[in-house]
């Protein structure tokens, strides 16, 4: 049995012999967070699930936890584009909250608060946010993720316009929808990964939670999938694997070193070697400059443009190398994070100044600046090589 009203933030549904109340918050609003304390307070619930994986869970609870992070082993396992993304969001919902004078997740951390009070059990009901983008990140092509980026870039600007009256609208939202809808409309795959396969995700781990009587508070726009997929059959294991890497992305890897040289041989015999000393010093010169511009716009260290200019053209003739994680490599020795940039990571990015000035954050702009640098130094550079010819 649900709530007839569609506009209630509170629906109540049955699962076998379990009553679950759904509450729908906005992740930014003080009457959320009113909600979620009246309502468990007044259902008294056996367990209370809450929209939290167990790494956000952990981070909420245990604000250093930022200092454990190792850099250089987000750069080499190839994560320094999901831990900005990440990191974006993160700066967009806290702006809000700042702007509207509350904590982010404050309706999260009271549905703990009020379930310990309880002595009722603290059940986490999301996805792991890294498999999330995990997920979303394989299935995108790399100027689907420059456009997400960029996105996440211009939400900057987009906070300063929005009041309270705004976040009516945001509630009938997911956080991730409200940043990502334009987006979304082009790339499908980021509404089915973010939002679609949440609500199922959040659907089953609500059913399955211990107790009699649940009380779960979710992001009110997961509240119409949560109902749509309330009685459907749903396999976790198959929402947490990550799927493989995307083939065209494999085969572009090698294609397109194998394509450059291919023409720089073909310049060779056709027009000698000052042809082909012609088109390599094309080649080299525009991917090392635009690395170079990536990596100083980054406000890299020298040493660290220093390596983007270097690598950039062996990186693009070698698939398994990137500009970017060598810059960024270089970077975080160069200047190493000390504890104090962790401490003050959540404040400063709050910012477009911080997201510069931290050394974290920063590290994690050169290897994706110097990455997209090298990207747009391949594009520039062939179509020049191939006038020479």
């Amino acid at each position: 049995m649900e709530t007839k009203n569609n506009n209630d933030p509170v629906r109540r549904l049955t699962h076998g012999d379990k009553e679950v109340i759904v509450v729908g918050t906005a992740h930014v609003s003080q009457q959320s967070v009113d909600l979620v304390k009246t309502v468990i307070a007044e259902e008294k619930p056996d367990t209370v699930c809450i929209e939290l994986c167990e790494g956000r869970y952990q981070n909420m609870r245990n604000k250093e936890s930022w200092q454990q992070m190792d850099i250089v082993k987000v750069i080499k396992e190839k994560k320094a584009f999901l831990l900005l993304s990440n990191l974006l969001l993160a700066s967009f919902q806290k702006r809000i909250a700042a702007k509207l004078d509350i904590k982010p997740g404050q309706e999260m951390m009271q549905a703990i608060d009020s379930a310990e009070a309880l002595g009722a059990a603290i059940h986490l009901a999301d996805r792991d946010v890294r498999v999330t983008l995990s997920r979303t990140w394989r299935q995108m092509s790399w100027w689907a993720r420059l456009k997400l980026l960029f996105q996440l870039v211009v939400s900057f600007a987009e906070v300063e316009e929005i009041k309270a009256e705004d976040v009516e609208r945001m509630k009938q939202q997911d956080m991730l929808e409200a940043i990502l809808a334009e987006v979304g409309q082009a790339l499908p795959t980021i509404r089915k990964t973010l939002i679609d396969e949440r609500d199922q995700y959040l659907t089953e781990k609500i059913r399955s939670a211990p107790g009699k009587k649940i009380v779960a508070v979710v992001g009110a726009g997961h509240v119409p999938g949560i109902q749509k997929y309330w009685d459907q059959t749903i396999s976790l294991p198959e929402l947490e694997t990550l799927p493989p890497k995307g083939r065209t992305g494999e085969v572009m890897k090698w294609l397109i070193p194998s394509l450059i040289v291919a023409v720089l041989v073909y310049g060779f015999f056709k027009g000698g070697k000052d042809v082909a000393t012609s088109m390599i010093l094309l080649w080299a010169g525009t991917t090392s400059l635009l690395a170079g511009v990536g990596a100083l716009a980054a406000l890299a260290h020298p040493l660290s443009i220093l390596s983007a200019v270097l690598v950039a053209p062996i990186a693009v003739l070698h698939p398994l190398i990137a500009a970017g994680w060598v810059s960024g490599l270089v970077e975080a020795f160069s200047r190493k994070p000390q504890v104090i940039d962790f401490e003050r990571l959540q404040d400063d990015i709050l910012s477009m100044r911080g997201f510069w000035n931290n050394k974290v954050t920063r590290i994690l702009l050169v290897v994706a600046f110097t990455n997209i640098g090298t990207m747009l130094g391949t594009f520039v550079a062939f179509p020049m090589m191939m006038k020479v010819l």
